[in-house]
């Protein structure tokens, strides 16, 4: 699809992941108001998807559920973890429409198969008719059946490693409260390619507050490059940053590129 964009919002930037379920209501209804903005003036088609901050990270570390069926206690915490990251998604939902977005909830945890993690079935025809109709979808952090484990916990980034696969965006946004990735000494690392991975790998440190279950910064990075689309990290605690970036400009974070620097 033509201009498509992937969009993440970071559980960090739409909750307080250092106070179990706080909600960035501000924050979220801003975003939102720059998505509309931006659509309104360049009308691309775009698919947004969100962490879980502090929401389901709490279920899901209390229950474990990242390890699959492990004890009696398992399917609750199965349960618990479902309900929590629907709870967030419903506000984000609700604020896209608030702000003039035709927006509809996809839950992977009724549509998705994992194995080992990694999603491997997913019926995507809904996603493109909503695309095609110049509606957003919305998938989401989220539990998911596993042919291994029983269950997983399946994180945003392995959503869109596995959907740029059918529905080949032309870029990926991902959304955070910071202005990209760090090195040691406070600088922005302006660009993450299969070159200076390793050497970066050590600046790459886990979310803040309550623990991130879906792997931190690491692993986004490393699905980020799976999905072989051109990936930005931005700020989008800052004004029209995220508005910029969705119009097209570059430089605005750290960029992740899927080849080595020629």
């Amino acid at each position: 699809m033509k201009n498509l964009v992937f969009l993440k919002l970071g559980g960090s930037l739409i909750t307080d992941k250092s106070r179990p379920y706080a909600v960035r209501k501000g924050v979220i209804k801003r975003i939102c108001r720059e998505i509309h903005e931006a659509r309104e003036e360049e009308g691309f088609p775009l698919l947004i998807g969100h962490g879980g901050g502090s929401f389901p990270h709490v279920s899901a570390k209390k229950y474990e559920t990242h390890k699959g069926v492990i004890n009696e206690k398992s399917w609750e915490g199965f349960a618990k973890v479902q309900d929590d990251a629907a709870k967030l998604n419903r506000i984000v939902i609700s604020s896209l429409i608030e702000a003039g977005e035709n927006s509809l909830s996809i839950q992977p945890s009724a549509s998705c198969i994992a194995r080992k993690d990694r999603i491997i079935e997913w019926y995507a025809k809904p996603i493109e008719t909503l695309l095609s109709k110049g509606l957003i979808p919305v998938p989401y952090g989220d539990v998911c059946f596993d042919l291994e484990k029983g269950f997983c916990i399946i994180s945003t980034e392995e959503i869109f490693r596995f959907l740029a696969k059918k529905l080949k965006p032309e870029r990926i946004i991902m959304a955070g409260k910071t202005d990209g990735v760090f090195d040691s000494e406070g600088n922005i690392i302006r660009e993450i390619n299969r070159d200076n991975f390793e050497e970066v790998k050590k600046f790459l440190a886990s979310s803040d507050g309550i623990a991130d279950v879906t792997g931190g910064m690491v692993l986004k990075v490393e699905k980020a490059m799976e999905t072989g689309i051109g990936t930005e990290i931005i700020n989008g605690m800052k004004t029209n940053i995220l508005k910029r970036s969705l119009l097209g400009e570059k430089g605005l974070g750290t960029v992740i590129r899927t080849e080595a620097r020629r």
